[in-house]
């Protein structure tokens, strides 16, 4: 395996290569165990970079193996939120994608100082994201960069990510 240095950029969702690369990546990863196994819905990879772009609190990193976009290698979607405690805004990483190939390179890493450098020009007070408890490798890196699980005071325990479908 040959690592290579990705070539990272914000996603341009006006840009077609970006918009193909973008959801080719998330149905990638949504075809994954880790993503639950099963590709987008045809009404998902029609209208999510459209979705995307109308919202301006979203924003998306890529990574190609070289400035010539030609060959994707990872993605990741951030949406931004409010820390109601700080009363600043926080960026909530929502979909972290590197593809098989290219797995233990640090492309993942090298994507994430892009989210770090947007997300402090839009003065967000922090990162969060949700991981799976059986994802080792992804909470090895997501603690190597810095992350940590959550609580205000140990004795009350860890913060757990919850959902709630809505009909």
């Amino acid at each position: 395996m040959n690592q290579r240095v990705p070539y990272v950029c914000r996603a341009d969702y006006a840009n077609p290569r970006h918009a193909q690369v973008l959801v080719e990546l998330l149905d990638a990863y949504a075809r994954d165990p880790m993503g639950g196994g099963e590709a987008l819905s045809a009404f998902a990879k029609g209208n999510l970079v459209n979705c995307l772009a109308a919202r301006p609190t979203a924003f998306s990193v890529l990574a190609f193996d070289h400035a010539d976009e030609k060959t994707p290698m990872g993605l990741i979607n951030c949406i931004e939120g409010f820390s109601t405690f700080a009363c600043q805004p926080l960026v909530n990483v929502h979909d972290v994608v590197v593809l098989s190939d290219y797995r233990g390179q640090r492309v993942a890493e090298a994507m994430f100082a892009l989210v770090h450098t947007i997300a402090a020009q839009r003065g967000a007070c922090k990162l969060t994201l949700e991981v799976l408890s059986g994802n080792h490798s992804a909470l090895r890196l997501y603690e190597r960069i810095g992350f940590a699980q959550y609580q205000l005071d140990p004795a009350a325990g860890r913060a757990q990510f919850m959902q709630k479908w809505l009909d």
